[in-house]
Formats: structure tokens, sequence, C-alpha cells
């Protein structure tokens, strides 16, 4: 009896619900029928609300899924892209490379600290592909630094960006020679001195390597002329150079094959009395 007595509720609501059901669907009374047709109506309408449901879900679930696919093919065109650019520096680099008149060992660079004012590059090649202390490094575009550390595998390079570093530089067209090196201030400029107040320099003139110079070969960029001053109280101007390579662009250089005849170099070191 006390089972009886919890199922009892629910067993008559079974009964009852039943014979509601038994009773709509045998009897065809008009009463009835549209009793019926109401039901029908609103699980239609019920049915309608969850079918929308579905396909917001199914929807989300398709967004997410393209959302997906989208990040892949981003991540994949990049990658094209960035190979691609890749290529065409190689490329350049190549046929640069045989064009020269000087012998040029291709290297990348695999270390870049340029954040201070004592800079550094560290590339791939060293003593066994025949890099020396003193060899300039350059890329297609204008010089990088020189060679100051080297290793069987591996060269440190110290870069146009550092406050030791020192080149003579050659204004053309009119073949004015000064010195250029960094302030150690802005990265994007570089300082030419030593070129008198009677030098025609203009803003835009281009600035190469000197014939003088022991690390570079003649006539190669280093920047073009973006400011030209006149020092206060002396006889020299102030040339600010935008440099032709960049260091924050460049990840493949070349090293310059090339030392200064070791007979010049021994002579030029000699004490005069």
């Amino acid at each position: 009896m006390q089972l009886w007595d919890r199922i009892r509720d629910w067993v008559l609501l079974l009964t009852l619900l039943s014979l509601s059901v038994l009773i709509m669907l045998l009897v065809n009374d008009p009463l009835v029928r549209a009793l019926r047709a109401g039901a029908l109506s609103i699980t239609g309408q019920v049915e309608e609300r969850l079918a929308w449901v579905g396909h917001f879900v199914r929807a989300l679930e398709e967004n997410d899924q393209l959302r997906t696919e989208n990040i892949r093919l981003a991540g994949e065109v990049a990658r094209t892209r960035s190979a691609a650019l890749e290529n065409d520096r190689l490329r350049a680099m190549l046929a640069f490379r045989d064009s020269s008149d000087v012998p040029l060992l291709p290297a990348r660079i695999v270390a870049k600290d340029v954040t201070g004012q004592q800079n550094f590059l560290t590339l791939d090649v060293g003593a066994r592909d025949g890099v020396q202390e003193g060899m300039g490094v350059i890329d297609t575009r204008g010089i990088v630094g020189k060679v100051v550390l080297v290793s069987p595998r591996y060269a440190r390079v110290m870069p146009y960006l550092h406050t030791d570093f020192r080149t003579p530089g050659t204004v053309q067209p009119i073949g004015a020679d000064g010195v250029v090196r960094w302030e150690g201030l802005r990265t994007d400029r570089l300082l030419l001195e030593h070129i008198v107040k009677t030098e025609p320099v203009e803003r835009g003139q281009p600035v190469v390597t000197s014939p003088f110079s022991g690390v570079f070969p003649p006539g190669y960029p280093i920047g073009v002329v973006d400011t030209v001053l006149a020092r206060t109280g002396r006889n020299e101007l102030l040339i600010y150079l935008t440099p032709s390579a960049p260091l924050h662009t460049i990840d493949y250089v070349f090293v310059t094959l090339y030392l200064p005849d070791p007979e010049r170099l021994d002579l030029e070191r000699r004490p005069i009395r």
C-alpha cells in the first residue's frame, strides 16, 4: 500500500493523458477537430522556434570552423609572401655578386644587437670560409660594417651604427672627401665631417666609399645627403646622411673578401722620425 500511495497520482495522470490522446486521435467531433488543429498549430510554432535555435547553433559552429580555416589560410599566405620576398632578395644578391668586381661571400645575420651605441652583428661565416678581420660587410644597397672578430664558423661585425665606426666617404658628383661616422643618437642618420664650407654640397647628393678606404671597395653607397648646415665658428659643413642600407631591414649580407696590400698597411703604420 505504501508503494501504491506513492505512485497513485502518477498512474492517474498517465491514464488521463493516454485517454486524452486517444480521444483526440479517434473522436471525429468538430470540437475535437478544432482542439486537434489548435494543438498542432501550437506544436508547429514550438517546433519552428526549436528549429531556428538548431540552425543558430549550427551557424555558430560553422562560423568557428570558418574562422579557424581563415586563420590557417592567413598563416599560409603570410609564409608564402615571406618566402617569395626572401627568394627575391636572394636572387638580387646572386645577381649583385655576379656583377661585382670584388670577390663576395654571402652570409646570413644570425644575431643582431642594435639597441645601444656599441652595436654588433654576428654572421654565419668565419675563418674556414676565408673571412678575416678588417674585411668589409655590405648588402645590395650599401655598406653595413666591418669584421672585427673571427672564429672558424662565425664572424663578429661592427656596423656603421657604432660610435667607433669610421669610413672615408666622397660626395658625388662634386668629389668632396670626408669621414662618415655615427653620433650614437638617431639610427636613421649618419654624420659626414671635414667637408669645407666652400664645397657645394646639396640635399639629395649620394655619398659613396672613398678610394682611400682600406675596408670597402671605392664607389659603394654609404648614404644620401639629407641636411647641410654651416658650423658656427668653423670652416666645415655639418652634413647628415640617410643610410643607404637600414640595418633593421637586413637579413643577408656579403663579406668583401678583400684587404688592402699588407705592404702598404705596414708602411703606413711605421713611425716617421
